[in-house]
């Protein structure tokens, strides 16, 4: 069985993800801070039959990033890495002049240093792997100038960045930064609050997602409007 790492798997995105790899068979390592939503998204995955590993802990911690890894090694290896625990460094969002300092430091360290530290924790795996992968779950805020997602916007494009010049480093890999879109998930209520305009909910991208790992494109970005073929 192929086996998956996914940061932030508790809930919105990476939960969905996990959902539909388990149901197509994968073993899956899951990864969040919050011990008990992490504890019954495994479960809830794993009423596919497949092996479904919680490990709690926050990815800045480099040896929750080696728990995690070691997981993967003893389910068989690694095929696909997802990079999608994130935090706004703000809530909800501010402009510039008033983005607190931590708040962006925190961002950078958890969105870009921490997925650089688990990528370079799980390379010896992903080179064996026949098809490694590695994910790094972008935003649209990487690419365009949003009042008020500046620090979190640059944390996302600093990602994007890395995970260009690993996939010219590492070219037995793919590598994918998609940026998913506008989703009903905790992160967003928690960037825009008095925003109630109707968002799609997480699982309504990941078929952009399997069709990735399906056709296996060259490593790049990617939008889920161009995977999902509405745009």
């Amino acid at each position: 069985m192929p086996v998956a790492v996914i940061t932030g798997g508790s809930k919105g995105l990476g939960r969905a993800l996990a959902a539909a790899l388990a149901e197509r068979g994968w073993d899956l390592v899951l990864g969040a801070r919050s011990e008990g939503v992490l504890r019954r998204a495994a479960e809830f995955v794993g009423v596919h039959g497949t092996r479904v590993v919680a490990v709690p802990g926050d990815v800045r911690d480099a040896a929750h990033r080696a728990a995690l890894v070691a997981a993967a090694r003893e389910l068989g290896g690694l095929d696909l890495l997802v990079s999608n625990a994130s935090v706004l460094g703000a809530e909800p969002l501010v402009r510039l002049d008033a983005q607190p300092l931590e708040g962006l430091r925190e961002a950078l360290e958890t969105n870009v240093v921490a997925a650089l530290g688990l990528v370079q924790e799980a390379l010896p795996l992903l080179r064996e792997a026949p098809a490694g992968t590695v994910v790094a779950i972008s935003s649209d805020a990487a690419a365009e100038a949003y009042g008020t997602w500046g620090g979190y916007g640059a944390s996302k494009a600093a990602l994007d960045q890395l995970a260009a010049v690993l996939a010219v480093e590492e070219p037995g890999l793919r590598v994918w930064a998609v940026d998913p879109g506008d989703m009903d998930t905790d992160l967003y209520r928690a960037a825009v609050p008095d925003v109630s305009e109707y968002r799609p909910a997480p699982e309504s991208v990941v078929p952009g997602f399997l069709r990735l790992l399906d056709e296996r494109p060259a490593s790049g970005r990617y939008t889920a409007p161009a995977l999902l073929g509405t745009v």
